[in-house]
């Protein structure tokens, strides 16, 4: 391990880095054997299908446990689910002191009321532009531009440096909603000395400067114009000025906007009140879908994923309540298919191509816009910080590993590429990874937060693969067959190529085990229960070239 000392500033992802999803970073300060800790963010990443059943992954936080004393707090930079999700399933385990933007700690608030049984969190409410002594760290929230109001990057100083976390962002002098991003500011600290930039890595691999917010408002006006009947307009429920965008373009076409989706309402909900929806004509309930004008109608709903639950899936299949559209009328997907989700998304698509709407993407016409810095945007930031140290953060190893060479290429003296668990020392001059720390997932898996391993996941995944033979046996105590064998299978076919019933090839398979047991040894009810199962899984295998789960139960009379 490289030498600390007690100047030293270290960095220490737990989620976030190799991964699109799941931000916990950690900033730690003071000597190896006694750092405090800062905790930046606390999202979760959502589960694919090496997960069967698994509602939500989020970061294991036993090095935090361990730690827990040596916190001084939690920073949340935005209410977007990867970088705040997690806090009502962990924070009761640290209760540690949280601060957030008025946007994000309603947000929060809100998730946690409608969750049953969920914890209180308080939140000590922080301004974009503010500072705040945290233990060792003198905190400054920045006003970024990204696709949620209010979010912050932030600029953490201590003895040993300033260090600039940018959290999520663009540049984006017109984000439709909230405080344009703060390039003078940004400019300031620059002159101040920035030591490390803890960077955004998503849009690292493209060129350019994304558009602005300003400009897909415009496009959606125009798109909506030569609709001529029903328009539905799914989005992220999280990006405020894209729903203000929606509902201003609506007006303009003298369309009424009726709300679906329990997200985007409670999206709604915290916007008004906190006065982004301010001059905006009143929403509409679903139940009001059916008595308005085909033609004044635009649908703002949730699904732009193509989430089964959400409201988008379900009036695609024709299985909503309240809302149904038909040949001619129009859906918008103001939003980008997240990797992952490309099979849901184009289910969603081809159920409204067989209704005959018309469907309009950013490949269409410019509905969508990136809340993520292209390159262009990279050098910018890098112009106005000048920071000595950059380590990639958020984003896949490949985009990873394209903002450390742009990095390098725009003269960044020292880039660090770490990994979940990698700690990093920041210190100008001597940035390296020295240690590593406990990381991993733990899955929310209906009331439950464990470690995958403990959830039964990796049987889920043998079951969806080769499926499930139970076989139950009933034995005397010298442990001889009293009955055939009762075999129930599940997810297996149900004969082998030569039509014989998968039930008799196992039947035949396991009683043969058992029978070649050597009476000594056929006494024992384990040894029994083993042969029996090698016996079924080797029988199964040679008819069909799987090996299904199996369990055997032996009852001994």
């Amino acid at each position: 391990m490289a030498s600390a000392n007690k100047n030293d500033i270290v960095f220490l992802p737990l989620g976030g880095v190799g991964e699109i999803g799941m931000n916990l970073a950690l900033y730690g300060y003071g000597p190896e054997d006694d750092r405090t800790w800062l905790i930046v963010d606390c999202g979760v990443s959502f589960a694919g299908p090496e997960l069967p059943g698994i509602d939500l992954v989020l970061p294991d936080i036993k090095f935090l446990e361990e730690e827990v004393d040596n916190i001084a707090g939690m920073v949340i930079t935005h209410a977007h689910e990867d970088h705040y999700g997690a806090i009502m399933h962990l924070w009761p385990f640290l209760k540690v002191p949280v601060y957030a933007t008025p946007f994000t700690a309603a947000m929060l608030a809100s998730k946690i009321e409608s969750e049953p049984g969920a914890e209180e969190v308080p939140v000590t409410i922080v301004q974009q532009g503010e500072r705040h002594k945290i233990g060792p760290f003198d905190v400054e929230f920045v006003a970024m531009a990204h696709s949620i109001p209010e979010p912050c990057a932030l600029a953490i100083r201590t003895p040993a440096g300033l260090v600039f976390h940018t959290g999520d962002w663009k540049i984006d002098n017109m984000p439709g909603v909230g405080l344009p991003i703060n390039m003078d500011r940004l400019a300031a600290l620059g002159r101040e000395g920035v030591m490390a930039l803890i960077g955004d890595s998503t849009n690292a691999v493209r060129d350019g400067v994304s558009p602005s917010e300003t400009e897909v408002a415009e496009e959606l006006g125009k798109v909506m114009a030569r609709a001529k009947h029903r328009i539905a307009v799914t989005t992220f429920a999280s990006n405020v000025a894209r729903i203000r965008a929606i509902a201003a373009a609506a007006a303009l076409n003298q369309r009424d906007v009726v709300v679906v989706g329990r997200s985007m309402h409670r999206v709604i909900d915290v916007s008004r009140e906190l006065g982004y929806l301010e001059g905006l004509p009143a929403f509409h309930e679903e139940e009001a879908y059916g008595y308005l004008p085909r033609e004044k109608t635009v649908l703002l709903c949730t699904g732009s994923q193509g989430e089964s639950r959400a409201a988008l899936a379900r009036i695609a299949a024709g299985e909503h309540r309240n809302v149904a559209l038909s040949s001619g009328d129009m859906v918008i997907f103001s939003s980008r298919t997240i990797p992952g989700n490309e099979k849901a998304v184009g289910e969603v698509m081809n159920n409204l191509s067989d209704k005959g709407v018309e469907i309009i993407t950013d490949r269409d016409a410019l509905v969508h816009v990136s809340g993520h810095p292209r390159r262009g945007e990279l050098a910018q930031l890098y112009k106005l910080l000048q920071p000595k140290v950059l380590v990639p953060v958020h984003g896949e190893p490949l985009h990873l590993a394209a903002h450390a060479t742009f990095a390098k290429e725009h003269g960044i003296p020292e880039v660090v590429r770490g990994k979940n668990g990698d700690i990093i020392r920041l210190n100008a001059g001597r940035a390296a990874i020295i240690d590593e720390a406990p990381s991993g997932i733990l899955v929310k898996d209906g009331d439950i937060l464990d470690d995958p391993e403990v959830t039964g996941v990796k049987e889920r995944r043998k079951l969806s693969f080769a499926g499930a033979a139970v076989i139950a046996l009933v034995v005397d105590r010298a442990g001889a067959l009293l009955a055939d064998p009762d075999v129930t299978l599940m997810g297996l076919p149900d004969t082998d190529d030569d039509g014989v019933p998968m039930e008799d090839v196992v039947t035949k398979a396991v009683t043969g085990a058992v029978t070649s047991i050597p009476k000594a040894r056929r006494k024992d009810k384990n040894v029994i229960a083993e042969a029996a199962r090698r016996g079924a899984r080797a029988g199964i295998l040679e008819v069909w070239g799987k090996k299904p789960l199996c369990k055997v139960m032996v009852t001994q009379l």
